[in-house]
């Protein structure tokens, strides 16, 4: 049982800040800070419009322009471009071509015909929703709080108990024409109503002015906060606790060994990317007596549904008697039930015109005692699906405490998710970049090399984990990519190759931010240059601890990862020249190289049998950018070779076949070919990129 009041929602209007702005401005910061709390709206979820006075670009009079969320977006980020704008004349009229509900859907070819000034922001489904409320301004928002009114049993009757006729009600209707015309007959018939809660979908809101529109929003989701803060107090929610959860780094572990199982099991035909999350909201769902029913129902609101998928996976596991061995070997039955359960939805469900049924794999997945896991095609959807399911658990968490809770009914659900213009959306996504879907984790990775490959990966799509011992390096180089890619994309894991228990540690938790392991590119190094003679043990030591000994453990840990998948893996050494051609004063790093090349030899000869492909990289001479020549070996290498520090390089570039420099980006580039596809057919080989040495000829 919580005892945690919920905070109420702030007013956050700014009438100073806003005066200053113009309509849309004005529309845009609404938008912003309604969707700055998730407890107002989900992500990409509700949309907000303004009907505004604008000069028509043909005729110079003023007209009437709805400004509306356009398709996709989300509101804390919407910007004016998010906008679709459309001629209310025009919206209008559509009413006359309206033939009825079973011709509903072809209204959505008519409304770029409405468009206003050539906007190419296409307009959404619920547009129809905003053009006929007759108010000028229009929130339509997803709380929490309201839909789990609206996904209770007595919806219609709680909301009059809470609301008065200040709030009204409508019975289920899927976002469309029809839906837009039934808000228009509402308003014109309650005209003293401020809102309306749609069953099982969530609140409309409406004002005479930007600032009173939003702020009834505000009060009406507080004035719910507050009733259910009063009805539930001292009750047990869903039923009770059922089982305690394990402490946080045990919850980690058992997530560990979990995702990569699930994700292989999974990824068949496409690569999935898992988020976790054991925060207090899903552990009170997934420990309490009530879990398994109400997870059954599945969710209620279109939004979640749609990203949820029609109900979760439950894991059976007692976190009293741990027993994580055996979860793993039930695993794969239990995706099979899975998938055959919603193939038999699906058959149950479809018309004579549905799109093929899609991955038939869970989006998410509950396990007592340790938390929640979901998976999809890239880490943003896996976390934001997560999101979503935190906000159908909230639902669940006051409806069932006040009434009877119910999700979306089978056939509307399957209506939703196979609707014919969801079908038409997908198909215009762009096609997946070559590593989309794939996670990589680069050792060294805030040096040049390394930060140059996740630049390369991450740029064809793939999650990078970088490792590295450089607190310093690591968190500029994680700002850095995070700015250019998005934070989804990138995780930084601070280990030292050298010591097993954090290396083991460090890929525990590249798994879990991430859900699995695809590709290694193993680059931690160091440089060293003594004559034999003044080569100490300590020298020796520190070269094979990282250049051998290092690669060898984080090859092992990755290896591990890739059996558990079972969908392949990709492993690449960044060794060196060195390795195949000596080198004066360097016999400890040559033959630390010269280890990791015949390591990465028999890994392929390991790896072959499960497509764990094994290949090498050579560099020479890579100045610029790299960490190992800001020390003492760039002073050393020009000592050997009697110049100086300026020298070096033209000399290198000199003793070259090509007369060329070599640079991070170059062997990023190889990198990044041995870790696609375009090289599937290669393993245990080596490519040199050193602009031509003949010593190191593999030949």
């Amino acid at each position: 049982m919580s005892t945690k009041a919920p905070a109420r929602l702030a007013n956050l209007w700014d009438e100073a800040k806003a005066a200053s702005m113009t309509e849309p401005e004005r529309l845009v910061y609404r938008s912003n800070i309604l969707g700055s709390d998730k407890r107002v709206t989900n992500y990409g979820g509700g949309n907000t419009s303004s009907k505004i006075m604008e000069k028509d670009p043909l005729t110079g009079e003023q007209v009437e322009v709805l400004w509306v969320k356009g398709s996709g977006g989300d509101s804390a980020s919407i910007k004016l471009d998010g906008f679709s704008t459309l001629y209310m004349d025009k919206l209008r009229a559509l009413k006359g071509l309206y033939r009825g509900l079973e011709h509903e859907d072809e209204m959505v070819g008519y409304l770029p015909h409405a468009t206003f000034n050539l906007n190419p922001r296409a307009a959404s489904i619920d547009t129809p929703l905003h053009a006929y409320v007759p108010h000028p301004f229009v929130d339509h928002m997803h709380p929490d709080a309201i839909i789990a009114i609206a996904a209770s049993k007595d919806s219609k009757a709680l909301t009059q108990e809470i609301f008065g006729d200040q709030i009204g009600w409508l019975p289920w209707k899927r976002p469309g024409f029809e839906l837009g015309l039934w808000l228009e007959k509402f308003c014109l018939e309650h005209p003293q109503a401020k809102g309306v809660i749609l069953e099982s979908h969530g609140l409309f809101t409406w004002g005479d002015t930007p600032k009173e529109c939003y702020e009834t929003t505000i009060s009406v989701i507080n004035q719910a906060i507050e009733w259910f803060e009063k009805e539930t107090a001292g009750k047990a929610i869903f039923g009770g606790e059922a089982v305690k959860s394990l402490p946080a780094d045990e919850r980690r572990a058992v997530a560990a060994k979990i995702m990569p199982k699930i994700r292989g099991l999974i990824s068949e035909d496409s690569h999935k990317l898992g988020h976790f999350d054991d925060s207090p909201a899903v552990l009170e769902f997934v420990n309490s007596k009530n879990l398994r029913p109400l997870a059954a129902l599945g969710t209620s609101c279109p939004d979640h549904f749609l990203r949820t998928k029609i109900r979760p996976l439950v894991i059976e596991f007692d976190p009293a008697n741990p027993d994580v061995d055996a979860v793993v070997a039930r695993l794969a039955d239990d995706v099979a039930a899975y998938r055959a359960d919603y193939t038999a939805y699906y058959e149950r469900s479809k018309h004579d015109n549905s799109p093929a049924i899609r991955d038939p794999n869970a989006v998410v997945y509950l396990m007592p005692g340790v938390g929640m896991f979901t998976f999809a095609k890239d880490k943003a959807t896996a976390r934001i699906s997560g999101e979503f399911y935190v906000n159908a658990i909230n639902v669940m968490r006051g409806s069932s405490a006040v009434s009877t809770y119910q999700g979306l009914d089978e056939q509307e659900a399957f209506d939703i998710e196979y609707w014919l213009l969801e079908e038409a959306k997908l198909q215009r996504m762009p096609k997946p970049k070559a590593l989309a879907g794939q996670i990589a984790l680069i050792t060294g990775g805030a040096g040049g090399i390394g930060k140059a490959t996740a630049y390369r990966l991450m740029n064809e799509g793939a999650c990078v984990v970088i490792a590295d011992i450089d607190d310093a390096a690591l968190a500029a180089a994680t700002e850095e990519l995070g700015k250019k890619y998005g934070r989804d994309f990138v995780r930084p894991i601070k280990f030292d190759v050298t010591r097993e228990e954090e290396v083991l540690k460090g890929f525990a938790n590249a798994v879990v931010e991430f859900g699995g392991l695809d590709i290694l590119v193993s680059n931690a190094g160091l440089a060293s240059s003594a004559p034999i003679e003044e080569t100490t043990l300590a020298l020796w030591n520190k070269n094979m601890d990282i250049l051998a000994t290092g690669y060898f453990l984080v090859s092992r840990e990755a290896f591990k990862v890739f059996r558990a998948q079972k969908i392949g893996g990709n492993v690449v050494f960044v060794a060196s020249k060195n390795g195949l051609a000596a080198s004066p004063n360097a016999a400890a790093y040559c033959t630390a190289k010269a280890a990791e090349i015949h390591l990465a030899r028999c890994l392929a000869l390991e790896g072959a049998e499960a497509q764990i492909r094994v290949n090498v990289v050579n560099p020479d001479a890579v100045l610029r950018g790299s960490k190992i020549w800001a020390g003492e070996w760039l002073e050393q290498r020009a000592s050997t070779y009697k110049t100086d520090k300026d020298g070096l390089e033209e000399m290198y570039r000199q003793r070259s076949l090509l007369k060329r420099s070599v640079f991070p980006e170059d062997i990023a580039e190889a990198i990044y070919f041995l870790a696609s596809d375009m090289s599937a057919k290669s393993t245990g080989n080596i490519i040199n990129v050193d602009a031509g040495n003949a010593q190191s000829f593999t030949r």
